[in-house]
């Protein structure tokens, strides 16, 4: 049971919800102390093994007809098909509930990213809304990736994120999303779901990726030229990719390592204002 709970959370993409809070709280925190303080502390346990379970417990729950045509889905490999059990159930609802443990533990102003995380997790993949299945939305709705950063920065710093981060954050989660739904075009199609990338097609979602990203590093370039040359690693990424005809399916296992390079260089970005007091 706990294997299978391990493989249904995603291991690979743990540092996608939490690695955001990493980078929140390195330009959030105001001193070394808030750094080190219990609130980022909990906002990182949160985010990377009970958020996990909560956000692909709910996908794999709702997607479970669907899967049972996906490749990817084999218990032998990185991700598992659904099981009907009601421990499964259970442990999936409690780590959303537990969500709401960090509501008090917040000021009010980390609130509507909280809210928006555990709201956009559920709709995303469970009816009536059912996000996934909506051309456009789906991509749109995936902005719920980097909500944990948003909440840990205004969580130390009081603070919203500037308006640029949010917008280049928002962006490069389009990019992601819709990048990875890539290698299961075949499978939607063949269970008649109807998202960016069928509705696209391959050569097109690519054409879109690249636009996401590219979007993406100009937002970070008005914060900073340096946050959009970082950035400029994804449209890169794509570009380098097709051209030299990487299978989609190889490529897309890449993404974790590609983006917890980024996210490191960002959060050690952060962290270099306290060089003078580390040091």
């Amino acid at each position: 049971m706990l294997r299978y709970l391990l493989t249904l959370s995603r291991p690979r993409f743990w540092l996608y919800t939490a690695g955001p809070v990493l980078v929140g709280v390195a330009y959030g925190a105001g001193t070394i102390g808030e750094l080190l303080g219990i609130r980022p502390a909990l906002l990182f346990a949160y985010f990377l093994l009970p958020a996990n379970v909560y956000l692909y417990g709910i996908n794999d729950r709702f997607d479970r007809e669907i899967d049972a045509e996906n490749p990817k889905k084999d218990e032998s490999g990185k991700e598992a098909r659904w099981r009907a059990s009601p421990a499964v159930r259970a442990v999936v609802a409690l780590s959303g509930l537990l969500g709401f443990v960090l509501f008090p533990l917040t000021p009010a102003v980390a609130w509507p990213y909280l809210a928006g995380f555990l709201v956009l997790a559920t709709a995303y993949s469970a009816p009536p809304l059912r996000f996934k299945a909506r051309p456009l939305v789906d991509s749109l709705s995936n902005g719920l990736y980097m909500l944990p950063g948003a909440a840990a920065y205004a969580a130390l710093s009081g603070t919203h994120p500037p308006t640029a981060a949010l917008v280049g954050g928002w962006l490069w989660t389009m990019g992601m999303h819709t990048y990875s739904a890539i290698p299961d075009i075949g499978p939607d199609r063949a269970a008649g779901i109807e998202t960016t990338a069928t509705w696209l097609g391959e050569r097109r979602t690519y054409g879109y990726c690249l636009g996401c990203w590219t979007l993406a590093a100009v937002a970070f370039a008005a914060l900073d030229p340096r946050l959009g040359a970082l950035l400029s690693v994804y449209p890169l990424f794509i570009g380098a990719t097709v051209a030299a005809e990487v299978p989609v399916e190889r490529a897309y296992w890449w993404f974790p390592v590609v983006n917890g390079v980024v996210g490191m260089v960002l959060t050690m970005g952060g962290l270099w204002r306290f060089r003078g007091v580390l040091l």
